[in-house]
């Protein structure tokens, strides 16, 4: 059975008619050529198909297109404006936070959403004071690590990877 959707994919409005049984990732890649989410593991294992869902990171290989029917997604293609690189992203190239770049994408799209999330106060599972607000200034290296361990780099830049998160989260305090 086909469904047919709107989507607002990186700022652009879009529609496509799926079967009900796409996930929002093979939507995405194959139907509306949007190929900065990758397809990784296919699993919800590795974040390489991360995005900004309704503004937080979410797994899109895990999510049926047809349950976000009107979401607004931004992937890491999206997140620069006027031909310039977010802030992130620019970290990520600063400190090397890539090699072979396939998990890149998920990985920008991860720190985004991690860094708003502690913006906002949301603790993660090493927070040390639950009833402290979490900023995303006061990030020691080990919040940051586990805001960022559902993204996976077979490459190993995790050490680049943390230096542009740090970088990223010192600047927005």
């Amino acid at each position: 059975m086909d469904a047919e959707l709107t989507l607002t994919v990186d700022g652009r409005r879009r529609t496509v008619t799926v079967d009900t049984r796409t996930t929002l990732l093979d939507a995405l890649r194959e139907r509306l050529d949007v190929t900065s989410p990758k397809k990784g593991c296919d699993h919800g294992q590795c974040g390489t198909c991360t995005v900004l869902l309704d503004g937080r990171r979410h797994l899109t290989c895990l999510a049926l297109a047809v349950a976000h029917d009107g979401a607004e997604i931004v992937t890491a293609a999206g997140l620069g404006e006027d031909g310039a690189l977010h802030p992130v992203q620019q970290a990520f190239l600063d400190h090397d936070g890539l090699q072979c770049g396939y998990c890149t994408p998920g990985q920008v799209c991860s720190a985004v959403g991690a860094l708003d999330e502690a913006a906002r106060g949301c603790p993660s599972h090493v927070t040390p004071d639950l009833g402290e607000d979490v900023e995303a200034r006061t990030l020691s290296d080990e919040e940051i690590r586990e805001r960022m361990s559902g993204n996976l780099c077979r490459c190993g830049a995790y050490a680049g990877i943390l230096a542009a998160v740090r970088e990223s989260a010192e600047a927005q305090a």
